[in-house]
């Protein structure tokens, strides 16, 4: 169904991201984590699971990492050798500059006659030493395998400081990313800025909008504030204040994070701006996770109720 609803440009796409285990693991710890990921995620009702390819990106900021960075597995190997039980598609986040054409070729490649989906990630700075451009990723592609559908981010926040975002996915649009995944979203009013420029120019020009994910992830502590913060995530003032300031911030996180992106569907819907939700944890403590699990559930029973409200008002 995923790949139908992303041919078709659908609202309401509902994925769950996270992140491989770290490398440092041993093959009985990676297998035990997968194995409470896997009765975690087996109940949800999730049009796909995302798994990110992580890079350490030291070169985008000085400050210094409230976590430390530690490699993980990649993602393609985690979820081939143990996520087989995972009945939802999998979408493999690529950080395509940092793989030789060899090896991104190879990749590509592999099971051929299977639906697979990615979504594609440049360089984090221009400071960073690349091995492969995404315009040849997104070429290498689309001549290699028909049944890689393949995305890319949109960073509304961006598009406050550029003014340019709807072009720039317009112009991967162009290149083949039939959707987009936005980093997590805590601005609503950088959401609807991008979201109004998409819908219009793409309106104007006679383009058909592509599915837009936008991302939720729960904060459930000040570190974890500080680690969304150095990650380049927009967190307007009030916003922190009410988190900082909360008696319980995880649930404020929960509550706020609901309102957002309520807002933005509601915004959306009404102009036909086929979006859809990501939700992940950045934090790896269980209470943080499974309140990602909840929102996960909370989106869903949303997303639900608004697109009938909507089929029915448009009946």
């Amino acid at each position: 169904m995923l790949k139908e609803k992303i041919e078709s440009k659908e609202a309401g796409i509902l994925t769950y991201g996270m992140t491989p285990p770290k490398i440092t693991n041993t093959s009985d710890k990676v297998a035990e984590i997968a194995r409470k990921q896997v009765e975690r995620i087996n109940d949800l009702d999730i049009d796909a699971l995302i798994l990110y390819d992580v890079q350490e990106e030291t070169d985008r900021v000085e400050q210094e990492r409230p976590f430390p960075y530690l490699p993980t597995m990649d993602p393609a190997t985690y979820c081939d050798e143990y996520l087989n039980q995972l009945r939802v598609p999998k979408i493999i986040y690529r950080c395509v500059g940092r793989y030789s054409e060899e090896q991104f070729v190879n990749w590509v490649k592999a099971d051929v006659e299977q639906d697979r989906y990615s979504v594609y990630v440049g360089a984090s700075s221009s400071k960073q030493e690349i091995n492969l451009e995404l315009s040849d990723a997104y070429d290498l592609s689309k001549r290699l395998n028909n049944n890689l559908t393949f995305g890319g981010v949109v960073i509304p926040e961006r598009h406050m400081k550029k003014n340019d975002e709807h072009l720039r996915v317009n112009h991967k649009t162009q290149n083949g990313c039939s959707f987009f995944v936005s980093q997590a979203t805590y601005n609503v009013e950088a959401s609807k800025n991008f979201l109004s420029d998409y819908y219009y120019y793409y309106t104007n020009n006679g383009l058909e909008m592509v599915p837009i994910l936008f991302n939720l992830a729960p904060c459930g502590s000040e570190k974890t504030l500080e680690f969304m913060k150095w990650l380049g995530i927009s967190i307007p003032t009030w916003l922190e204040n009410d988190l900082k300031y909360s008696q319980d911030v995880l649930d404020k996180s929960l509550k706020l994070s609901l309102g957002i992106f309520e807002e933005i569907l509601d915004f959306a819907l009404e102009k036909g701006i086929p979006i859809g939700c990501s939700v992940e944890s950045v934090s790896t403590r269980k209470v943080e996770i499974e309140a990602s699990v909840q929102l996960v559930r909370d989106i869903r029973a949303m997303l639900d109720k608004k697109l009938n409200r909507n089929v029915l008002t448009s009946i």
